[in-house]
C-alpha cells in the first residue's frame, strides 16, 4: 500500500521536466550490493535515479563504526561558515552527532 503511494506520488507532475536515468556509478554500486547480499535489483528500481537511490539506501550495509554517526567534513565546514557569519557558537554535541549538526544548521541558516 505505502509503496504504491510512493510510486503514484512520483508519477504526479513535478517541477522536473524529465526523470533522470540511473547513472553508471549507481548501477555498479547497486550490483555490488546485490551480489554481496544475494539479491536481485528490481526493474522498478532501475527506472530512474531516485528509485535506484531509494533501493541502495534500503539495502546497503550499515556502517557499525563508532564514527558513522559523526558529521561529514562538508557539514562541519558549512556549520563553521554559518557560525562565523552569524557569530553563534556550534554546540559541542553537534560535532559528535550528524543529526544534531543538521538540525543546528537548519535552525541557523
Amino acid at each position: 500500500m505505502q509503496r504504491s503511494r510512493q510510486i503514484a506520488a512520483r508519477m504526479e507532475p513535478t517541477n522536473d521536466y524529465h526523470l533522470l536515468p540511473v547513472t553508471d556509478r549507481q548501477m555498479r554500486y547497486a550490483r555490488a550490493i546485490a551480489h554481496q547480499a544475494a539479491l536481485e535489483i528490481p526493474v522498478e528500481a532501475q527506472c530512474d535515479r531516485r528509485s535506484m537511490s531509494d533501493w541502495i539506501s534500503a539495502h546497503k550495509p550499515r556502517d557499525t563504526s563508532p564514527f558513522a554517526n559523526y558529521p561529514t567534513g562538508k557539514q562541519v565546514a558549512f556549520a563553521e561558515r554559518i557560525s562565523r557569519s552569524k557569530r553563534r557558537p556550534i554546540p559541542d554535541e553537534c560535532f559528535r552527532d550528524k543529526r544534531a549538526m543538521s538540525q543546528w544548521i537548519d535552525r541557523n541558516r
